[in-house]
């Protein structure tokens, strides 16, 4: 009997077509962005729940360049990587204004009032859900509530880990009241506000980030990287995937 695939589309978009998309997209409607790396990869292949949250997605952007390198040898396929970091960073430098409303949905009180002083925004409101809010239905549904309070926005970052930002973007997108485009961003803005240390740029084109970031943090991210990752390796060969253009920005 044959394996059912595993299908992910994925948006051609690098770094500066990702910027002008977004800087497009507007306050009219809502979507979400996902960024597949390794780690996303193999929980795609064991959790439907979790590609749910990929196929509603409205952009798929290729966070890794170790991913990118495995989809070559595995597919034959070249595509731009957009690192959800660099993402972030783009936008906060190149796309966002300062009287733009900006909604923050984790991180801490310290970095959203440092994002503030750093570039100037006038509007960032802050949403700080409880550890393990995913869990628990009436913080999820509260989450919810604050981010749909501070709508229209023009970009949401949700910064509470994988895989609780993906279904709060989930549960956004369902309930059906925010507008404005909502980023899945990680530790994103801990480098940006510089709580941790990104790779050097040398390091990122050697495809060798996350061994930098395992040196940095071994207990938290040594199961990750050494026992899950490799989990992939035998995987791969049930994924579909396929290339996609970006969808039209909302009005």
């Amino acid at each position: 009997m044959t394996a059912t695939p595993f299908n992910l589309a994925i948006d051609a978009l690098d770094l500066t077509e990702f910027g002008r998309v977004a800087a497009g997209f507007g306050t009219g409607d809502f979507g979400y962005v996902v960024t597949p790396n390794v780690d996303h990869m193999v929980r795609l292949s064991e959790e439907a729940s979790f590609r749910a949250c990929y196929e509603q997605a409205r952009f798929v952007l290729l966070d890794s360049r170790i991913l990118a390198l495995l989809l070559q040898w595995r597919f034959g396929m070249r595509l731009p990587v957009c690192p959800g970091s660099d993402a972030v960073a783009h936008l906060f430098s190149h796309v966002i204004r300062p009287q733009d409303r900006i909604v923050l949905v984790g991180s801490t009180a310290a970095q959203a009032a440092a994002l503030r002083t750093q570039f100037g925004l006038q509007d960032l409101r802050h949403v700080d859900p409880p550890m393990g809010f995913i869990r628990n239905p009436a913080a999820v549904a509260d989450a919810i509530a604050q981010v749909e309070s501070h709508s229209p926005f023009r970009f949401c970052l949700l910064a509470v880990g994988c895989p609780q930002q993906e279904i709060l973007a989930q549960r956004l997108a369902q309930s059906g009241r925010a507008r404005g485009l909502a980023l899945c961003i990680g530790a994103s803005v801990n480098f940006i506000t510089g709580s941790e240390r990104r790779a050097p740029a040398w390091v990122q084109q050697l495809h060798m980030e996350w061994l930098y970031r395992l040196l940095q943090s071994p207990r938290r991210l040594a199961h990750r990287y050494l026992v899950r990752g490799p989990r992939l390796f035998t995987r791969l060969g049930r994924f579909r995937i396929s290339v996609r253009r970006p969808q039209p920005a909302g009005p």
